[in-house]
Formats: C-alpha cells, structure tokens, sequence
C-alpha cells in the first residue's frame, strides 16, 4: 500500500449508542441553562439582561442538536500496518496518525452516561501531547479489544528500536 491509498483500510465509527449518550448530555445542559434563565428572571431586583447569558447558551445548546449525529459520525479510527490514524470535526476537522512505536499509555475511561449505554473511551497517550488521542463511544468490548491489539502492536514496535 503506497501512501496515497488510503482504500484499503476501512474507517472504523464509534457506537450507535454514542449519539444518544450525547443528546442526553445536551439536553442535561439545556435543562441548566433553562433553569439559570428562569431563576434568574424570577429574582426582583435583578436585571432581565442578566438573563441573557444563559439563554444565548441554551440558544446554542438547541442549536447543536441537529448537528449532534453529523459530529458522531464523523468521528472515526483505522489501524493501519505502523500507525493508528484518528480523525474527528465537522467544521473544524482533526485528523493524527499516531505510530505504533510512539504510543507509551492506551487508556480506558468510562463516565456515568458512558456507562449508562456500555460505551467507554480509548485514551492514547504518547510523549508529545499535542498527539494524545481520545477515541469516545466505542463499546466497552471492542475498547478492552482495541486497548489490547495497540498495546501488543507497541511493544512488538518498540522492540525494533
């Protein structure tokens, strides 16, 4: 496979459910910031302008949903033959090719909605931060799976050193 061809290697997406774990966070925000615009007009002696503040981010919140299952899907990973490429964004796109030889820390994290839905996250960690990569909403199995097959690949890679 040459550098250009990229056709190959299929992209792998992260779990269905990951979108769902997302709006139930968005609609948790929407509700705080709901509640911060009504505590705050309810308050005497408070100017409605105040208000403002919470609204324009429940206005945003609002507004992202629809976009919620483009970002989702455009999250994605490949394992190619020496490195790990990720790559995630709608309007502001990320794409790393990490090498294999370079990964020091491949982590699982998995928060309480996470869990909620048997997602979890692949956090992989390497010396130069700017690289670090977090891969969310894969399934707890395929991330223990994953988490395995980038720890075996990284240590057979830095035995070539």
């Amino acid at each position: 496979m040459t550098a250009l061809d990229h056709t190959t290697v299929q992209w792998r997406r992260v779990s269905a459910k990951y979108i769902w774990s997302e709006l139930l966070g968005a609609f948790f925000w929407a509700l705080v910031a709901l509640a911060g615009v009504i505590v705050l007009l309810v308050i005497p002696d408070v100017s409605n302008w105040i208000a403002l503040a919470p609204g324009a981010i429940l206005l945003l919140i609002l507004i992202s949903i629809p976009f919620e299952w483009r970002r989702v899907r455009a999250i994605g990973y490949q394992l190619r033959q020496d490195d790990l490429v990720f790559r995630r964004g709608l309007f502001w796109s990320r794409m790393v090719a990490i090498p294999y030889g370079r990964l020091q820390l491949v982590d699982i994290q998995r928060g309480p909605v996470t869990r909620i839905f048997g997602l979890s996250s692949l956090k992989v960690v390497t010396a130069a931060a700017i690289t670090n990569v977090t891969i969310p909403g894969l399934d707890w199995r395929d991330a223990e799976k994953l988490r395995d097959d980038l720890v075996a690949l990284a240590e057979t890679r830095r035995a070539g050193l």
